[in-house]
């Protein structure tokens, strides 16, 4: 039984990545193209989505599928999705939860923004973050401390996610690109490689040959971009401190983005500077992929 299991799950693993809407042949496996949010529950293409992620309804008795039912229930508010299976969503574990060691059926990205979990032997705290491929091996889970611990839970896709009891990492498992635990507060500060955000810092998480990437930026005090600006690929993002003004309206604390590809994003302006954590499926350092755009009226 165990044997027809692991192939079935193998099988799974090979399924293909949507192709990106920027013309991309989905090798990135983030699957950030077309997706539907909180607010427009239907795919709308370039049109620059943002929203405050306290006002969405919290899913009070949400546990990862396949989990055993002793397994407590945590509170999701799903914030991005795909028909494919992959999605975004800011999560809360109580404290206390418990979780046993197994594998996942879909490559999973978390990023602790307050409280602290251990995973297996490693510990992720604020601003922690973890990529889990599809079929490695990981837990068992525990939150430590009192409090609850809050995360950016964001699951890859292209198969529905779900969890697996296994002893195991499966053997066709992408262990080279695993992260177990990343402190981002020991990570340097480098360059960005746009000229439109020549005035802030980028601390990489994530970064592949395939043009996938993940980061916190810092845009500095002072900061104006002066125009607004065409992105030739799919971004997704959380404000973690600060505020960025765009025309008319502020991104703060706990708000989240969604920008297809080749929408017209705002001025971004502002004084006090702001902390963001940032998601992309292009490589950024190529030429063309950020554009200025000085004749919008």
């Amino acid at each position: 039984m165990m044997g027809e299991n692991q192939e079935n799950s193998n099988s799974e693993f090979e399924v293909p990545s949507i192709k990106e809407d920027w013309g991309g042949d989905g090798r990135g496996r983030m699957n950030l193209s077309g997706r539907s949010t909180a607010i427009y529950p239907q795919f709308i293409p370039r049109q620059y989505q943002i929203f405050d992620s306290n006002t969405i309804p919290e899913i009070l008795d949400w546990r990862i599928q396949g989990m055993p039912e002793t397994v407590p229930f945590a509170t999701r508010r799903l914030l991005s999705w795909h028909n494919c299976g992959a999605s975004t969503s800011r999560v809360s574990f109580p404290p206390q939860f418990t979780a046993p060691a197994g594998i996942f059926t879909a490559d999973l990205e978390i990023f602790v923004l307050s409280g602290v979990i251990q995973i297996g032997e490693c510990q992720l705290d604020k601003h922690g973050y973890s990529f889990i491929p599809a079929g490695v091996r990981v837990g068992p889970w525990k939150v430590l401390g009192d409090k609850p611990v809050e995360i950016l839970w964001m699951e890859n896709g292209p198969v529905p996610f779900k969890y697996e009891a296994s002893k195991i990492d499966r053997p066709n498992a992408r262990m080279n690109e695993f992260i177990p635990a990343l402190d981002s507060k020991l990570l340097p500060w480098g360059k960005t490689e746009t000229t439109q955000f020549e005035v802030a810092k980028k601390k990489y998480l994530r970064k592949n040959d395939r043009g996938v990437g993940v980061w916190i930026i810092a845009i500095l005090p002072h900061y104006d971009g002066h125009y607004p600006m065409i992105q030739c690929y799919n971004e997704e993002g959380y404000c973690l401190a600060g505020y960025v003004d765009l025309d008319d309206y502020r991104l703060v604390k706990d708000h989240f983005w969604y920008c297809p590809s080749f929408d017209i994003l705002p001025r971004h302006i502002t004084d006090d500077g702001c902390l963001a954590f940032v998601r992309v499926d292009r490589d950024l350092s190529k030429p063309g992929v950020v554009l200025s755009y000085k004749n919008r009226l």
